[in-house]
């Protein structure tokens, strides 16, 4: 909220009431079926994966090959979700050829606004895999980090007056409903406890695979954001697969049809394999290339 230029200020209701009963019944619903899904699934990662090359001695080529890669990432995680960009608007907005105060056309222009939002973005992204990469804890990080992404996401738009600078703050306050899917994300009041429980898993966690794959599925699954979830699974992906020295890994528009289908065994089936086996080959073609 403070991000969104809202003046916050913390105090707790109860400080008076010490003598209040609080009654705790068990675990909120939504924690107890995503810390179930995160125990059944993890194997089937771990059984897919190739082993982690571990953090870099060096990290300089690491992030090498993230900067190289930028281009090739933004076109494709721009056009699995149906934005039309090319090369030269991806270039034209890194370099800072995008000024909605004085161009209407970058204004108006959805696809330039979305392609400015993710370099924004991905600045915020690499910073963070820059610091995962020298040590940082990942899940701990992130879970501070992910707000700083998504409010880059979404700032050209703001920019624009496109949207108000409190759309940016928290989760979605409402209910969504997936094109094509059969899957029902959860309810908005189940939202905060359900991305809280997703970080404690990612903190917890010990392999490097399981936090990237599942981290990256279950974003989806409980869709926290109005708009912006595949991208920010995708960094939250990277974020991840860095924790284990794997290299930054794009997913392909020309295999978005298998990408969903994935993603939805997972979430309606609970069959995490396909997904995990995509990811996988994804996460292999880029250990090759950035060898």
């Amino acid at each position: 909220m403070k991000g969104a230029g809202y003046d916050v200020r913390e105090t707790d209701p109860f400080s008076e009431q010490q003598n209040v009963p609080v009654t705790i019944k068990g675990v909120a619903p939504i924690v107890g079926r995503i810390h179930a899904i995160w125990d059944n699934a993890r194997q089937a990662v771990i059984d897919s994966f190739p082993a982690a090359p571990g953090l870099p001695a060096d990290p300089r080529p690491y992030l090498k090959f993230v900067e190289d890669i930028y281009k090739r990432d933004a076109y494709h995680s721009l056009s699995i979700e149906g934005y039309s960009v090319t090369p030269d608007l991806i270039d034209r907005v890194r370099q800072g050829g995008w000024n909605p105060e004085i161009d209407e056309q970058d204004r108006k222009n959805r696809d330039a606004l979305a392609a400015r939002g993710y370099w924004q973005a991905f600045q915020k992204v690499r910073d963070s895999v820059t610091e995962i990469i020298r040590g940082a804890p990942p899940g701990a990080f992130v879970r501070e980090a992910h707000r700083d992404w998504y409010r880059e996401l979404f700032q050209p738009s703001v920019a624009a007056g496109i949207l108000r600078a409190g759309a940016l703050a928290g989760y979605r306050s409402h209910p969504v409903y997936l094109r094509g899917s059969r899957h029902v994300p959860p309810r908005s009041d189940a939202v905060p406890k359900g991305m809280a429980a997703l970080f404690d898993l990612l903190e917890k966690e010990t392999e490097p695979s399981v936090r990237a794959v599942l981290g990256h599925w279950l974003v989806g699954y409980i869709h926290p954001y109005p708009d912006g979830n595949g991208r920010m699974a995708r960094f939250l992906m990277n974020a991840m697969l860095a924790s284990g020295g794997y290299p930054w890994t794009v997913v392909r528009v020309e295999d978005r049809d298998r990408y969903l289908a994935g993603l939805e065994s997972a979430s309606v089936d609970m069959d995490v394999r396909p997904f995990a086996a995509f990811l996988a080959e994804r996460v292999q073609w880029s250990m090759e290339k950035a060898s």
